[in-house]
């Protein structure tokens, strides 16, 4: 059986996939979905991007005009939330999603993602693995849980990285990967890639060592304020965007990881949570509606809606979706997220925390 929605690049083991406990199948929830949910509008899609870039443009021309102190935290908020946004159009391009040709998502894929400091193909590459092992204590590749062992073994420093700190992780997993894993995204060496992508992250590499280099003489030309001012700032609301989206999307108490047989592709797909963020929703291209994003990757961001809304009764129970503020839902679950049991296929997180 082929589900020709999934590239090779992302596709899972579909006997494994339709060998679940579960009351549907990826078949199911396929002839769900409107098949024009699966086709990318390269119109569309270039439309996404360019609307983000002149805004960008924009709040940069408006804060230069201004230059005063009084509008500069509104600009770092506003244009820090754009960053996120022209980063989820390249995680578009990272999935194959923006157009049926790898040539146009590549170049806006390295466009959307360069000018905020993320290597394309480093993340893209990365992103697949996350996604083939969603749900998988062992092989997944982003906002995993750590055991009750390691957590009680984890050094303090690193303790208060990943449990109080962790709105601010991007940069660090891009360089030093997630916990208990090694590899640099930077680096076709590591461990992240086949010798067949050396190419890639190389290219990826060289365009973000040129965006450092830029920033370090712009920063020569005008100074540290500067620097401060128009970029170190908006690039650090980004990066908490960016980090307060994905640890909402699989830490949640009610949501399960599994370990060896019990996992399988649609369980872990389905072991995510969709989240209101109101008014941001359709500035950062509704990237809280995952669910149905982790089952079929090459459905556009503008398609995710009407998907979901065509899989809900399919899925039934199985399909999570908080109402909860933002605020409280990342609370409770850094309180009550941080670890699961040493043992057991089917598991939970957890902590010492007592939380209401």
């Amino acid at each position: 059986m082929q589900l020709t929605n999934i590239s090779s690049d992302n596709s899972p083991n579909l006997e494994q996939s339709e060998n679940s406990t579960l009351p549907f199948t990826l078949q199911d929830l396929k002839a769900a979905i409107p098949a024009e949910c699966f086709q990318p509008n390269v119109s569309k899609s270039l439309y996404y991007f360019f609307r983000d870039v002149l805004i960008i443009g924009s709040l940069y021309a408006v804060a230069h005009y201004l230059d005063s102190w009084y509008f500069w935290p509104i600009f770092w908020l506003m244009q820090g939330t754009m960053f996120w946004a022209l980063f989820v159009v390249g995680h578009d391009c990272g999935h194959q999603s923006f157009s049926k040709h790898k040539w146009l998502n590549d170049l806006v894929g390295h466009l959307s993602h360069t000018p905020i400091l993320v290597p394309y193909h480093g993340w893209r590459i990365s992103h697949r693995t996350h996604h083939k092992n969603t749900g998988n204590i062992d092989n997944d590749e982003s906002w995993y849980p750590v055991t009750e062992s390691q957590y009680k073994e984890m050094p303090l420093v690193q303790k208060i990285g990943r449990y109080y700190a962790f709105l601010l992780a991007y940069p660090v997993y891009l360089f030093k990967r997630s916990p208990n894993k090694e590899g640099s995204h930077f680096s076709p060496s590591s461990s992240l890639f086949k010798p067949s992508e050396k190419w890639d992250v190389i290219t990826s590499t060289v365009l973000w060592t040129c965006m450092v280099g830029l920033l370090a003489f712009l920063t020569y030309q005008w100074g540290w304020m500067w620097l401060l001012k128009y970029y170190a700032a908006p690039y650090i609301v980004f990066v908490i965007w960016l980090d307060l989206v994905t640890f909402l999307h699989h830490t949640e108490p009610n949501v399960p990881w599994y370990r060896g047989e019990d996992w399988t592709f649609l369980k872990g797909a389905i072991s995510s949570i969709d989240r209101n963020y109101g008014l941001v929703n359709h500035i950062h291209h509704d990237i809280g509606t995952h669910v149905a994003h982790h089952i079929f990757l090459n459905i556009p961001h503008y398609n995710l809606l009407k998907a979901t809304e065509a899989i809900k009764p399919v899925m039934g129970e199985y399909y999570r979706k908080s109402e909860e503020p933002i605020w409280k839902a990342l609370w409770r679950s850094s309180l009550a997220c941080h670890f699961v049991p040493d043992t057991g296929g089917k598991v939970y997180y957890t902590s010492y925390n007592k939380v209401q």
